[in-house]
């Protein structure tokens, strides 16, 4: 029973079923995180981003350059020259507030079918798993 093959199956699973939920909204849900994440912390930095939805530099920056061009996020150069920083535009706050009743949907059918309080106690599972990969 290997931990990161099961985690990486349910991910996937679930990522299929956000992001077919979700295809109206012209939004996948790693998109539709990142722009959530940007709103509510942001503006912030590439590197801030990355450690804060623990994806590494390369895949966000691909990520980062669909969204931009897509209008939702403006990348800019930031305090340091060798940084950039990330911000939602109005387009993305559009983008957000059109997806968010789609998540919104899945979100309530996952804790309907799993079950309100098992799904906060593996949200809680998966947090203890995150940090104990940061102290490894």
């Amino acid at each position: 029973m290997c931990l990161c093959f099961n985690l990486r199956k349910a991910a996937r699973a679930v990522t299929q079923l956000y992001d077919e939920r979700m295809r109206a909204s012209g939004l996948r849900v790693t998109q539709l995180s990142i722009l959530a994440v940007t709103m509510k912390l942001g503006p912030l930095t590439v590197s801030r981003l990355a450690k804060v939805t623990v994806t590494d530099r390369t895949t966000l920056t691909r990520n980062l350059q669909l969204l931009e061009r897509q209008g939702f996020i403006r990348v800019s150069r930031g305090g340091d020259r060798r940084e950039r920083e990330v911000a939602v535009t109005s387009r993305g706050r559009a983008a957000l507030a059109q997806a968010y009743p789609l998540w919104k949907e899945v979100q309530d059918r996952m804790a309907r079918d799993v079950g309100r309080e098992r799904l906060e106690g593996l949200l809680s599972d998966l947090a203890t798993v995150i940090g104990a990969t940061r102290s490894a």
